[in-house]
């Protein structure tokens, strides 16, 4: 708790500033030098309260609004940007597959909400790391850091992680919503994360380096933070997120 604010703190070895971020869920969580003291961060977090109601006041304007889905034919997904019919079938294969621009998927599976639920996030996760695979080493090599490790699992309230020190080179995690959004997109949550390797925080040397990389930077995050609030991330009708 800090200026009459709770918030969650993550102490790193490697950051040498504080740092404030406003989570999707509107949770505040606060990054410190592991030798920070307590009178400072909170000093910092005092300081910031005109930068923090700004952001949860945008947050309110573009409230999230992440749809239900049911799995019945015709429902809808998206993949990398483009909308896909759902098809439902009673034959041998994958339980869920993309074939000729539909989601096909098992009618014994989709009868059972939470399976079904359960078999599409497990297809969006193979099939998302399949295609960062691809475009990780690209990325790295244009921001000149060595190539991490890359995973892709829910990874709560953020788009993706960079962690030190999991693998040789770290390891990046993206969520695997992120790849219901067009490509432009998925390659700026990558950069986004590799930038994390020179740079901890989001102070403006990080930006300057991500702008390098990518100069419309900033139009992406202003387009990922729209097209993101409207991203299916797991919810079923008359079931919640199970």
């Amino acid at each position: 708790m800090a200026d009459g604010r709770e918030l969650a703190v993550r102490v790193s070895v490697r950051r040498k500033q504080l740092g404030l971020t406003v989570e999707r869920d509107g949770s505040l969580t606060l990054r410190a030098p592991a030798d920070c003291d307590p009178w400072r961060a909170e000093t910092f977090v005092r300081k910031s309260r005109p930068w923090i109601e700004g952001k949860l006041r945008l947050r309110e304007q573009h409230r999230p609004a992440h749809p239900v889905r049911a799995f019945r034919e015709g429902e809808s997904f998206r993949y990398l940007g483009r909308e896909h019919r759902l098809v439902l079938v009673d034959e041998d294969g994958a339980p869920v597959r993309l074939v000729a621009g539909r989601f096909v998927l098992d009618q014994a599976v989709a009868v059972e909400p939470r399976r079904a639920r359960r078999e599409l996030i497990a297809w969006y996760r193979k099939a998302g790391l399949r295609w960062a695979e691809g475009r990780l080493q690209p990325w790295a090599a244009r921001m000149e850091v060595p190539e991490p490790a890359v995973t892709v699992r829910d990874v709560g309230n953020r788009w993706g992680t960079y962690r030190q020190g999991e693998g040789e080179n770290g390891r990046v995690a993206l969520h695997w919503a992120v790849f219901q959004l067009p490509s432009h997109l998925v390659d700026y949550v990558i950069a986004h994360e590799l930038a994390h390797i020179k740079i901890a925080g989001h102070g403006p040397d990080y930006w300057t380096l991500l702008k390098r990389a990518i100069p419309d930077c900033e139009s992406r995050k202003e387009e990922l933070d729209d097209l993101g609030r409207r991203l299916w991330l797991g919810e079923i009708r008359g079931m919640g997120h199970g």
